[in-house]
């Protein structure tokens, strides 16, 4: 089982996508700054999430949330509509 999951910066509100098979620890990992990409816009927070059967079909939903629609339909959530 796999997550694919939309994190949200403290500090600049940027929505970064990922996937991982241990939410837990991928938070951490972005929070601790081990993740180069994310580690200058700490602290982060898990604004999204959802479970995908295999890592295959985690990916394609990954890049689904990363296109324009996927990044809208990201937005709205943390806009709470």
């Amino acid at each position: 089982m796999y997550k694919v999951y939309a994190i949200i910066s403290g500090k600049d509100q940027r929505i970064y996508v990922g996937l991982t098979s241990n939410i837990d620890r991928r938070l951490i990992e972005h929070n601790s700054g081990q993740t180069f990409s994310t580690k200058g816009y700490r602290p982060w927070k898990l604004l999204y999430s959802e479970n995908v059967a295999d890592r295959q079909k985690a990916r394609k939903r990954e890049k689904y949330l990363k296109s324009g629609v996927g990044k809208e339909f990201l937005k709205r959530i943390r806009l709470g509509l």
